[in-house]
Order: C-alpha cells, then structure tokens, then sequence
C-alpha cells in the first residue's frame, strides 16, 4: 500500500544504496517530561505557495498528505487543512507542480494569554529527515525546501536548525534535516482542543 502519492525516479537507488551502507539511525530518549509546561496560546496561520519540483513528483493527494501529517508533527491543532490544486494531470497523478493552501493553528508561548485558545504546553523535541517521522522519504528534499519559510514563521521553534541541501535530479541519503524544539499542547490540552 501507498502511504502518499509520490513518485521519485531515484528514490529506488536511494533506498537500495541506504540498505547497503549500513546506516543506523537512533532517537535519544525524549527529555521534555522534565521541563516545566508553560503556557501557550493557538494562533490561526494561513499560508500558500506554489510547490514546484524537479527530482520528486507528487498528486495534488500526495502533497495535502504528507504536508498535513509534517504541521501536525511540528505541533499544529489536529483541525489542520491542506488543500492543493492545479495539479495537471488531475488529483492524483505525480506532477511536478501544484497550489498549495494551508489553514492551522500553531502554540506561541504566553504569560498573560486567557480565554478558550489558551492550553498548557511544553517545548518538545522535534526531529525531520529522510528516514524520521514515518511518512518522510529520500527526495523530500525540495518540499522542505519549499516549505521553510512557512515552517519556520508560523511554529514556535527554539534552537531551530534547518537544513537542504537539495540537487536536482538527484536523491540524497541525508539531503534536509530539521531539528528544534517545538512548543506543543500537553495531552489533556490536545485533547480537549480536540473537543473544542
């Protein structure tokens, strides 16, 4: 079964050659439950761009996909929308090119904030690459790219470090990475957000 409608004529070569290497990738352990929470405040984002690529081709499904579940794992409110259009040879098809529109809300930090936006939240670690959350892959590297200034306005990141270094026509084992601590909701806020 197909996770997102992607197509990458490399993305074959890429996974061959990171089985042959022997990478191995390991987590630390998650330290944020030893950080105090904070307040936080959900603020509404709106957002669009043309996504243009050369090396990985997505369906207009595909890029509503896995953009959503890339928000989501950064910390936007599970009503999150993505929608994208334009694509040429229908929703879903690979195409090189799509409109893209985005609607969330992302935590800002707060010390006075009140009223129904206002949960408590603690900073987590975050971590995108080409291997990690799931839904990543070797190729996503112009998306990312795309998507940088989107990513890093609209979410409340610290020591944020985002990195591509993208090639056309060409996937690379470790091409992006992003790395930071994300301000998100504590699970008995994200569940009556949820509710809300």
């Amino acid at each position: 079964m197909q996770r997102s409608k992607r197509f990458s004529t490399f993305a074959a070569i890429a996974v061959f050659s990171a089985s042959m290497s022997g990478t191995v990738v390991t987590v630390a352990a998650d330290s944020s439950a030893n950080q105090p929470p904070v307040t936080g405040i959900w603020e509404h984002h709106h957002a669009n761009f043309t996504y243009y690529g050369i090396t990985a081709l997505y369906s207009c499904d595909g890029l509503e996909n896995n953009i959503r579940a890339l928000l989501l794992h950064l910390g936007a409110r599970k009503d999150a929308t993505v929608s994208a259009r334009g694509c040429p040879h229908g929703s879903s098809i690979p195409g090189h090119n799509a409109i893209v529109d985005l609607d969330f809300y992302s935590l800002s930090p707060s010390t006075d904030a009140k009223g129904d936006n206002v949960v408590q939240a603690r900073w987590v670690p975050v971590l995108v690459s080409p291997t990690h959350p799931y839904f990543m892959s070797h190729g996503d590297c112009e998306l990312v790219d795309e998507l940088k200034d989107i990513l890093s306005k609209n979410f409340s990141l610290r020591e944020l470090s985002y990195r591509t270094d993208c090639v056309p026509h060409q996937v690379n084992i470790d091409d992006f990475g992003i790395k930071a601590d994300a301000l998100k909701p504590l699970p008995a806020a994200a569940a009556s957000a949820a509710r809300g």
